[in-house]
């Protein structure tokens, strides 16, 4: 399922038109990146959890050349799968 296809089925089920759809849509990741650029965890029950990891810098190797490169630290979103969602997955 990707975006289109989401904003289809939330306009099917709740009855709103397709812009305000894409509006509950967009305010919804909006508020999931701003949680992410702010450092926050975020949990929907029953569905997932996400929490930002931190990486330290380190050494790594260009694979081309063999060169060593310092890689630096950076911040990834780590997605958490929830209980419910495995049972209902692996049914």
């Amino acid at each position: 399922m990707n975006k289109l296809e989401l904003i289809s089925t939330l306009k099917e089920r709740a009855n709103l038109t397709k812009s305000e759809s894409a509006e509950v849509i967009k305010i919804f990741f909006d508020s999931l990146s701003n949680s992410f650029a702010d450092g926050e965890r975020v949990e929907i029950r029953g569905f997932c959890s996400f929490h930002v990891k931190e990486y330290k810098s380190y050494t790594g190797r260009n694979p081309k050349t063999g060169q060593k490169v310092t890689i630096p630290p950076k911040r990834l979103p780590f997605f958490k799968c929830g209980k419910e969602l495995k049972e209902r997955v692996d049914f």
